[in-house]
Order: C-alpha cells, then sequence, then structure tokens
C-alpha cells in the first residue's frame, strides 16, 4: 500500500479529494506507534459499541488519540497556546496510558516527547503540571519509587499510573 499524497508544505494528507491533518511528524516513531495503536482500537470500539454509553466512550479515546497524535485542535506546526499544549499533553498521557496494560506507568516525559519533539525538555513543566491536574481528578495517581506521591512536592523522576477514578 503507498503513502497517501501529501500537500507540498506537508501538513496534510489528501485522500480521496479531502484533505486531512497529518500527524506531528516530531512524534518519536516509537511513541507515534502507540499512539496510532490507540487510535485504531478506538475507533474499532465505536464500530463495536452496542449503547450511547459506549459509543460516547469510544468517541472520547479517539478524540484523545487524534488530539495527542496532532490531529484535532490546535495545528501542530504553530506555537501552541498554554492551554493547548496542556490539552495536548493531557491526551498524550490518557492515550498511553489506556494503551499500556492497566498495571503500568509512564514518564511525564513520554507525554512532553509526544508534544514537544525532539525539544520534549521545554515541555516538562507543563507535563508535570498537567500530572498533577489529572491526580487531583483522582484520573491518574504520580508514583516515585512505587510509592504514591504528592506531584507539587516531589522532586525528582516521577511515574504515572492509572487512578481510583481511571474508568479507560
Amino acid at each position: 500500500m503507498s503513502e497517501p499524497e501529501r500537500t507540498p508544505d506537508g501538513r496534510y494528507l489528501v485522500i480521496g479529494g479531502r484533505r486531512w491533518r497529518a500527524s506531528d511528524p516530531a512524534i518519536p516513531e516509537t511513541l507515534r506507534t502507540e499512539l496510532v495503536a490507540e487510535l485504531m482500537a478506538a475507533r474499532r470500539a465505536v464500530k463495536d459499541a452496542t449503547d450511547d454509553a459506549t459509543t460516547a466512550a469510544a468517541r472520547s479515546r479517539v478524540q484523545d488519540a487524534k488530539v495527542a497524535l496532532g490531529e484535532r485542535r490546535e495545528p501542530w506546526w504553530e506555537p501552541p497556546s498554554e492551554g493547548g499544549r496542556q490539552e495536548r499533553l493531557g491526551a498524550a498521557v490518557r492515550v498511553l496510558l489506556r494503551h499500556r496494560k492497566p498495571e503500568s506507568t509512564i514518564c511525564p516525559s513520554d507525554a512532553a516527547r509526544v508534544v514537544g519533539g525532539e525539544a520534549w525538555r521545554n515541555a516538562m513543566d507543563a507535563a508535570r503540571a498537567v500530572a498533577a491536574q489529572l491526580a487531583a481528578t483522582g484520573l491518574l495517581e504520580v508514583r516515585q519509587r512505587g510509592q504514591k506521591v504528592d506531584p507539587a512536592t516531589a522532586t525528582g523522576a516521577l511515574r504515572l499510573a492509572r487512578g481510583p477514578a481511571w474508568e479507560g
């Protein structure tokens, strides 16, 4: 199967005469693979949904994956607003945690790499702030050396795990 046609600037794919926003090319390939796999699983879940609640949950998963990939919301080729960066970081965290085993954790730097590409270190403070916001809602648990910690006071390497309010 050949690659779809792209616009000269590389920002859009052209499929069947329609333009579709391309994924952010700065996302590292290993993380892109995870994001795309979760997007495909979410699309299958939409197709297989049997009621409104299941459909809504699956569509939310698709939205998260598309935002994390840079295909929805603020264009990846423009400097992000603070809110846009936070939204994309939150989506990346949720998608990566959904894709991995329930007991797995991720590093905030994984989300920062999705959003920041090679300049991911510039997104680390925002990634930690988003993790703290998600932890405050119970969606995430922030850990250090396997123990739950307060993200506002923790220093050093953190891991993010599914929290008590996680629903998938």
